[in-house]
């Protein structure tokens, strides 16, 4: 925000509020009782149509109030003669409340979710991941201390974890480790959420799996089959190479499901395999992910049962998802590859951060109207037609989108996503606080960080009944998706909270 242009009259100060001694008329664009005005104005707006109907209804009901005994008489023997049209309309209001109830889409709860926290000997602080790298072989000195700079500006904290096999010196990774690593993220999350819910293995007809760089074969999915002994005819979906976004595509396609399979119970599990995805050469945009991702993973309930609305904390409200995969840009921005030398990684393109943002751009153009207020959607169109249709000197108007959102869950792609996040969305510190928390205690957990960042926000006891809840994640292709939720109750935290132990001393103070 600009600040407001300096004048020739001095000012003084009272209790921090400036006050402007000259003679001229005050800015009323600068006052600081604006944000009244505008708060009236939205609220005028939004309620446009409700201030419309009281007064119609107020002058119905005036105008019956005035009928005399006799006017219901006649108009009661006037309906008794027109019996046939009495029907004909009854039947016709049944048969369309009917096709209503039969063909709108059910309701999707969230009745509970659980995040995998690993064992404390599996932290690793920056001196020991250094040395662990130093003790390889594998990286030269430019490599190293690369590694130390990105550390450094990460935004991690010395308690995130990585797997069993990157502790030993040299590593060992292997598929048998691979399988280990994920085995324990996803039971882990699984028992917890089976504990709190009491949910029987029965009841659950779908169950997504999303894993985007370790896919064996049998799939992860039929890994949750044999440990829990789901049912035969349950609907398992396996996602992979799908990126950090895939934890919002999975909800959509278990939303998708319920849609369909009715009175039933959906699992979506998210992580990210680690020990096999480690990169051992020199190339810098391929080193950044051993500095950022970390072992994590989450495992949320849904339910299209209506019984489950008493018990469910939130109701899945939108999904919206983007692509970008056409552009070739976009396309190899997150790519896997081998090196020069053979070794295979991750690379990061130097053009991530305008993709992302274009990406950013075209998802909440198309999710803004779907929650934004009318008022804020008038007030962008307007300066959108003064500037091409009156060729007007007139900046785009930035929606507020903290008018339509409660709570922000940032995927903890990095520092640099979440300061661009926060910077072009005009968000306030608090509003960004989840996503910072989780990247310094949890590292980049993939798809599963949306998830550690509500559970955050639960255990600091901000969730409301009401309150929504936007979870925003970039992924590999180029994707960006968004998923809106809407709080059915005040929300406390689950047991076994992943911020259980830690979560009184956070926020920390981040290092800039």
């Amino acid at each position: 925000m600009k600040n407001p242009p300096e004048s020739e009259s001095t000012t003084t100060s009272t209790n921090g509020v400036q006050i402007r001694q000259s003679r001229r008329l005050p800015d009323f664009l600068q006052s600081v009782n604006l944000k009244y005005v505008k708060l009236g104005y939205h609220y005028l707006i939004t309620h446009l149509l409700t201030l419309c109907f009281v007064p119609l209804m107020a002058f119905v009901i005036f105008q019956a109030s005035q009928l005399h005994p006799n006017d219901i008489h006649q108009l009661w023997l006037h309906l008794q003669y027109n019996l046939v049209s009495v029907i004909i309309c009854s039947v016709f209001l049944v048969f369309g409340a009917t096709v209503y109830i039969m063909t709108r889409p059910r309701s999707v709860f969230l009745v509970d979710y659980a995040c995998y926290k690993p064992p404390s000997k599996l932290q690793v602080k920056f001196q020991q991941f250094m040395e662990h790298s130093k003790l390889t072989g594998d990286f030269d000195g430019s490599s190293l201390e690369f590694q130390r700079k990105i550390l450094e500006r990460s935004g991690l904290g010395e308690e995130t974890y990585v797997p069993e096999a990157m502790h030993h010196v040299p590593p060992r990774p292997s598929i048998a480790a691979a399988r280990e690593e994920a085995q324990q993220v996803m039971f882990g999350a699984l028992d917890t959420l089976f504990a709190n819910t009491s949910i029987k293995s029965k009841d659950i007809g779908i169950l997504v799996v999303n894993c985007s760089l370790f896919n064996p074969t049998p799939s992860l999915s039929a890994m949750i089959v044999n440990k829990y002994k789901l049912r035969g005819n349950i609907r398992t979906f396996n996602l992979g190479g799908m990126g950090c976004s895939a934890g919002v595509i999975a909800v959509d396609l278990a939303k998708d499901m319920l849609q369909v399979h009715r009175n039933t119970y959906a699992v979506v599990v998210s992580t990210e395999n680690i020990t096999q995805n480690w990169y051992f050469g020199n190339k810098k945009s391929m080193l950044i992910p051993n500095c950022l991702f970390r072992v994590g993973g989450s495992a949320v309930l849904l339910s299209n049962k209506a019984k489950d609305k008493r018990r469910a904390k939130y109701k899945l409200v939108h999904v919206v998802r983007t692509h970008k995969g056409a552009d070739d840009k976009a396309f190899k921005c997150v790519y896997q590859e081998q090196d020069d030398a053979g070794k295979t990684g991750v690379s990061l393109s130097k053009e991530l951060m305008a993709i992302a943002g274009g990406a950013l751009k075209t998802n909440i153009t198309t999710l803004g109207p779907l929650v934004l207020p009318i008022s804020e959607q008038l007030l962008f169109f307007s300066t959108l037609v003064a500037k091409k249709l009156f060729n007007a000197k007139v900046k785009p108007y930035i929606p507020d989108f903290k008018l339509a959102f409660d709570h922000f869950c940032i995927h903890a792609g990095g520092r640099a996503v979440i300061d661009e996040l926060e910077k072009n969305l005009q968000l306030l510190p608090i509003h960004v606080e989840a996503s910072r928390m989780t990247l310094h205690r949890f590292g980049n957990t993939s798809s599963s960080s949306i998830w550690y960042e509500l559970a955050y926000t639960e255990a600091k006891g901000r969730v409301r009944r009401g309150n929504r809840v936007w979870q925003i994640a970039f992924g590999s292709g180029f994707k960006c998706n968004s998923a809106i939720w809407e709080a059915l109750r005040h929300v406390k935290p689950s047991a076994s909270n992943p911020w259980d132990d830690c979560i009184d001393r956070y926020p920390v103070q981040m290092v800039m």
